[in-house]
């Protein structure tokens, strides 16, 4: 690409053929409307056509690359494979369903033009717009993983860390997804502690969100994993930061003890539904 655009949009997708196409659409729309330089990351797994519907509307448009795989990779190895070729001044992404309207980008631009390291999307905060809640079983089971996760990781100060709209400084995001290790859905977790650790300035920001009722999330196994890839969290070694950067404070302890490039080629994944908050 001759010019770096100003922003690459990544969809994570896994298995979202009935959605990628519309999301596409209103991204190309919005990104062109708004005059913002952009491309396009289609990160997708699974075998139901997603790449490929993806990759015919990219025949028309060259700011669209798909990348991925028939395997499912997690969408936290999506989105880092994706990042690792990504050219923007600013590197984000959205779900592949449009649960957060790309239109919400809007709110977050001010805060990316100051130079704020890590920009996110917050559904708790009270001035954010809810149009569909999630069913009452998994806001309950949200709130009681949110406990967990927190009293093992800390980042108290964050009301919503698993909101899929998120965006980074270039640099930040190359930094950041390059010390990230876990594939599956507690990326978002561990982005935002190796954030805090690194001493960047994280704002939260409300957004306009809807639940699309998508079932696919395995209620126990998966929480299970969510679970297992917390703690490895806290208790991962990760790369250090300089010392003066060490400003991360971690609650005393969890309530569990123990350890436990190119573009044609890169796989990737997601399940847009993660556990949320």
């Amino acid at each position: 690409m001759a010019d770096k655009p100003t922003l690459s949009l990544i969809l994570p997708a896994y298995n979202e053929a009935r959605a990628i196409a519309s999301t596409l659409q209103e991204a190309v729309q919005y990104l062109e409307q708004r005059q913002i330089t952009y491309e396009i990351i289609v990160s997708a797994d699974g075998n139901d056509n997603t790449r490929e519907i993806a990759a015919n509307i990219g025949k028309t448009n060259p700011l669209i690359h798909v990348i991925g795989s028939p395997d499912r990779g997690g969408k936290g190895k999506g989105i880092r494979n994706a990042i690792a070729i990504a050219e923007g001044k600013w590197i984000g992404f959205t779900d592949a369903d449009n649960k957060t309207p790309i239109t919400e980008f809007d709110k977050f631009i001010p805060y990316l033009e100051k130079g704020i390291e890590v920009v996110i999307g917050s559904r708790g905060d009270r001035r954010s717009l809810i149009e569909r809640r999630q069913p009452w079983f998994r806001r309950i089971g949200s709130v009681g993983f949110a406990v967990f996760m927190h009293a093992c990781i800390g980042l108290w100060d964050i009301v919503d860390t698993q909101c899929g709209f998120k965006f980074f400084q270039e640099s930040i995001a190359r930094d950041l997804f390059t010390r990230q290790q876990i594939d599956g859905y507690m990326y978002d977790v561990e982005i935002l502690y190796l954030a805090k650790k690194a001493g960047y300035r994280i704002q939260q920001v409300p957004i306009r969100w809807h639940d699309d009722n998508d079932s696919r999330l395995q209620l126990i196994s998966g929480n299970i994993r969510n679970f297992k890839d917390v703690i490895s969290i806290r208790y991962r070694q990760y790369a250090s930061y300089p010392e003066a950067n060490q400003k991360q404070s971690f609650f005393s302890g969890c309530a569990m003890s123990g350890g436990m490039n190119s573009r044609e080629t890169m796989a990737a994944q997601t399940d847009p539904e993660d556990l949320r908050l």
